[in-house]
């Protein structure tokens, strides 16, 4: 794939005014002789200067007065990020200056870049598939040490890399396919059918493993999520705010004060977590608050992680019948509950916690409990510590390939579908063109995550550079 565009971009690629420099990226065919025009260079001018060099230079108003000195980075097409020739301006980091500059670019012939139009031309110049161009967003806005080595895998080719071998599996199954189509009359077989059901079967196992990493990367980018649920006046925002160490939410005597969820990230340890705080739960007539509580138990059902915040010091028999609900409400085999009895006091005692510990033992032994006092931050670091060691295993090498993508998600199971169609096509002796399609199908919803097209001649190819056909 190829693609140039008779225009010339620009755009700034760090943000005015925040640092002591900033950086103007431009690229398209006229960017090295849009420079030389705006740009006073000593010696040589930057259209005789080769790529992978960096020139120093001085910029002038339009009243002939020093703008600005620069330093001028130089990329020869393909050897840059577009494909294209492209330049990269390094200024002060001044908002006038950085405006003077786009102004001066723009009269000598670049126009300002649209929203991600850079990446945009890498992935049409064949610089990064459609993945890796999505990557781009997901590494900039990586916020935690595990999103990071997701995303960056992502953009280095990995998915890619896998994603292209599921896809040549498929062309070989569609190859084999082809030519018994085309050799239909002389009833040649040349789809051994139960190596197409192996072959299958593997690709299956494969796509299986990429949907089902869904959610782990899904919470690795947007954050683990963590419900804070229990009685009202339990100390549930009293917690999120410590957990944020900010006054994140309204905190007051009065009950029912937080009437809707509240959601915020923390990165803890370098994992992302997402604490959502709910409203309390107890029995009301009044529909606000009612529609607040319902919406708390849909963010409990929806959690990884359960932290049910109960008052140690309220009556016992509320407490347990409050956490008998919870528990019921809990799915173990996918979710953690952790039972945090808050307004314990350092080396104090409270027979509550006592009688609490017993109950929730005779119910279920898979749930654990702290002693803790949000007010007074205790207690606190020990529920960090247990988060980040219970998600240990998101602490993922560079390579570990995950989805994170909805779109991608979307397409992986639309293959898997298909695949499902050619595996009962298979099984049922149907007639091969419509197996075929159905794999086709399949092929053409993997290409569609890396942006790729698959052709007739693409199965072609495969046909003759892999099958002996007359020499």
């Amino acid at each position: 794939m190829h693609y140039l565009e008779e225009d010339t971009i620009v755009a700034p690629a760090t943000l005015p005014g925040t640092g002591a420099l900033s950086l103007l990226r431009i690229s398209g065919p006229l960017s090295i002789s849009i420079c030389d025009n705006v740009v006073r260079f000593s010696g040589a001018s930057l259209s005789d200067t080769p790529g992978g060099r960096l020139r120093y230079g001085e910029v002038f108003g339009a009243d002939g007065s020093l703008l600005d000195t620069v330093v001028v980075s130089v990329f020869r097409a393909p050897h840059s990020y577009t494909g294209e020739d492209s330049v990269e301006l390094s200024c002060h980091a001044s908002k006038f200056i950085v405006s003077r500059l786009l102004e001066l670019l723009c009269s000598a012939g670049a126009r300002l870049a649209g929203p991600g139009e850079f990446t945009k031309r890498a992935f049409l110049n064949g610089k990064m598939d459609l993945s890796q161009a999505e990557a781009v967003a997901d590494v900039i806005s990586s916020n935690s040490a595990a999103s990071h080595r997701v995303a960056m895998n992502q953009l280095r080719g990995g998915y890619s890399g896998d994603l292209r071998s599921l896809r040549d599996d498929l062309i070989q199954m569609a190859s084999l396919m082809e030519l018994e189509l085309d050799f239909s009359e002389e009833e040649v077989e040349f789809a051994d059918r139960k190596h197409l059901q192996t072959l299958l079967d593997t690709v299956c196992v494969h796509i299986d493993k990429l949907i089902s990493s869904f959610k782990l990367g899904n919470a690795i980018k947007n954050g683990i999520p963590v419900a804070i649920v229990g009685p009202v006046n339990a100390g549930k925002s009293t917690l999120l705010n410590t957990l944020l160490n900010e006054e994140r939410a309204i905190v007051s005597d009065v009950a029912g004060t937080t009437r809707d969820t509240i959601e915020e990230t923390v990165n803890i340890g370098g994992l992302l977590f997402r604490f959502i705080d709910t409203a309390g739960l107890r029995e009301t007539s009044e529909y606000v608050e009612s529609a607040g509580i319902e919406r708390s138990f849909r963010k409990l059902s929806e959690a990884d992680v359960v932290l049910a915040v109960i008052d140690s010091t309220a009556p016992a028999d509320a407490s347990l019948s409050s956490i008998k609900d919870i528990i019921s409400k809990v799915d173990f085999t996918n979710q953690k509950l952790v039972i945090l009895l808050n307004k314990c006091p350092k080396n104090s005692y409270n027979k509550n916690v006592t009688l609490i510990n017993k109950f929730v033992l005779s119910l279920n032994n898979q749930i654990d409990i702290f002693k803790i006092s949000a007010l007074e931050k205790i207690g606190i670091e020990e529920v960090k510590n247990y988060l980040t060691e219970s998600f240990s295993q998101l602490n993922l090498q560079e390579d570990t390939t995950l989805v994170t993508n909805i779109r991608h998600l979307e397409a992986l199971k639309n293959a898997r579908n298909s695949l499902s169609a050619v595996a009962s096509g298979l099984s049922h002796g149907s007639p091969t063109d419509l197996v075929a399609q159905d794999l086709r199908e399949a092929i053409s919803h993997i290409t569609s995550i890396l942006g790729e097209d698959i052709t007739p001649d693409t199965v072609l190819h495969h046909i003759f550079a892999n099958h002996c056909i007359g020499k």
